[in-house]
């Protein structure tokens, strides 16, 4: 259910950006989510269709790309994509593993009248 908050996070912040670049409608927003986030991508949608009615972002379109899992082992120095959702080193099968990305959530561009 965080989704929701996220999503009027999201909303208020594309319209504070549509107001500051005088733009009158906000017609795609793209945004970048981690695999690790927790974050479903349709529920994001799906707020995002009821808490935007009568907004400048009512109406958007929203793009989702999903970020990868990205790791480095601290065993053997491999750094890559994990695969599979296995979180063990696929070189040397160690769990000492440091995140380098996949959490993160962020809006990463607007399209706007």
């Amino acid at each position: 259910m965080h989704e929701l908050s996220v999503t009027q996070s999201i909303i208020k912040i594309c319209c504070e950006e549509a107001v500051k670049h005088k733009a009158s409608k906000v017609k795609e927003i793209r945004i970048k989510v981690g695999e690790l986030s927790g974050l479903i991508p349709d529920c994001i949608q799906y707020y995002f269709d009821i808490a935007s009615k009568g907004t400048e972002v009512e109406g958007a379109l929203i793009k989702i790309d999903k970020i990868p899992i990205t790791i480095k082992c601290n065993e053997c120095n491999y750094e890559g994509v994990l695969k599979d959702k296995n979180y063990s080193c696929p070189v040397c099968n160690s769990y000492n593993l440091k995140i380098l990305k996949g959490n993160e959530f962020l809006i990463d561009s607007l399209e706007v009248d």
